[in-house]
């Protein structure tokens, strides 16, 4: 055990130092730039990419699941950062484990972000987006609410989809309690975690519940998957066409229908009162264009909508927040757009 801490402390130092370089230098270790469909890779992001390849750092999906998941909590981990926060409570909600974070700064009442994790709906938990968590907190002065939904292969289509309504409308039940403001309860999450934001926002204006803001970050929204940007970044990109593939394998049900849109928001009916909506993409992500094309579709349904991409990093960027200095300022941006979003 022993062997195995100062093992993750040399990768965390490495991995730190070498993302602290001046980007000159990084530029150097890290080769000739990547430029694809018109963008060019970040510099700090190409190299985190080649260090993994020169370390042989197997991906999660090439690993039996329990090791996979592992594999996830000590990535983040080592991306992650401890930023210090003013309050971290364990506490259930609707049955799940779930944390709430409370900002140094917060007021008696906040705003409330109900956040769901990404990991391709098998990966992931609360220690995996821990880090992400806190900056949002600290940098939007909101309470965030992470929710450990459960998983497949274990628990299949739609567990997770059912969890996360269920998580979400104990949230506004039980505002008053957890120091939130019913009138400033929002819904986010990253990949795995967009999708079923996505997917409660949707229900909690078809049902008629308070939902002021959705926080969409490359979220995955349509599982027919076939876009430009699937073909050209599922591979060398952190996030794999195998990825995807073992996501689909372990949570759909035989004979799935993909449109069902609990499972593929793309394909829902949009609803009167919809709450506006943040969705935030990765240039050199497969799942970019799904996430862009819905949503272009809130905004042709009248939605309020903010598109954001940033055009230099690859999927996963949101975990990393505790190293290096593009991703970290990209997720400080989506923290500025959620404190306006629950201002």
């Amino acid at each position: 055990m022993r062997l195995v801490s100062i093992r993750a402390a040399v990768e965390q130092t490495l991995l730190s130092t070498a993302l602290a370089l001046p980007e000159r230098v990084q530029r150097v270790l890290a080769g000739a730039p990547i430029v694809l469909d018109g963008q060019t890779l970040a510099t700090e992001t190409q190299l985190a990419l080649r260090l993994q390849r020169v370390a042989r750092q197997p991906g999660a999906e090439t690993l039996p699941l329990a090791e996979g998941r592992a594999a996830i909590r000590h990535q983040s981990a080592l991306t992650g950062g401890d930023l210090p926060i003013g309050e971290v409570r364990s506490l259930q909600v609707a049955g799940l484990p779930a944390r709430l974070y409370v900002p140094r700064s917060a007021a008696p009442t906040t705003g409330l972000l109900v956040f769901l994790h990404g990991g391709g709906f098998l990966y992931g938990d609360l220690d995996s987006h821990d880090g992400p968590c806190r900056l949002l907190a600290e940098e939007a002065g909101v309470r965030v609410l992470a929710v450990d939904y459960r998983l497949g292969p274990e628990h299949r289509f739609p567990a997770a989809y059912d969890d996360a309504v269920a998580a979400f409308g104990w949230a506004v039940e039980h505002a008053a309690e957890i120091g939130a403001d019913p009138a400033r309860i929002g819904v986010g999450g990253d990949s795995a975690g967009g999708n079923l934001a996505a997917g409660v926002a949707l229900a909690a204006a078809a049902d008629g519940l308070p939902c002021a803001f959705q926080l969409l970050v490359y979220p995955a929204t349509d599982a027919t998957r076939d876009t430009e940007s699937y073909r050209l970044f599922g591979e060398g990109f952190f996030l794999t066409h195998r990825f995807m593939e073992l996501a689909n394998e372990s949570y759909f049900a035989e004979g799935q229908d993909v449109e069902d849109p609990r499972l593929s928001p793309a394909f829902a009916a949009i609803p009167a009162g919809l709450a506006p909506a943040y969705v935030a993409t990765a240039g050199f992500d497969p799942l970019r264009d799904e996430g862009e094309a819905y949503a272009r579709r809130l905004a042709d349904a009248g939605v309020r909508v903010e598109l954001r991409r940033f055009p230099d990093q690859i999927h996963g960027f949101f975990n990393i927040v505790g190293v290096g200095r593009t991703s970290r300022a990209a997720v400080v941006e989506i923290a500025a757009a959620l404190r306006a979003g629950l201002a």
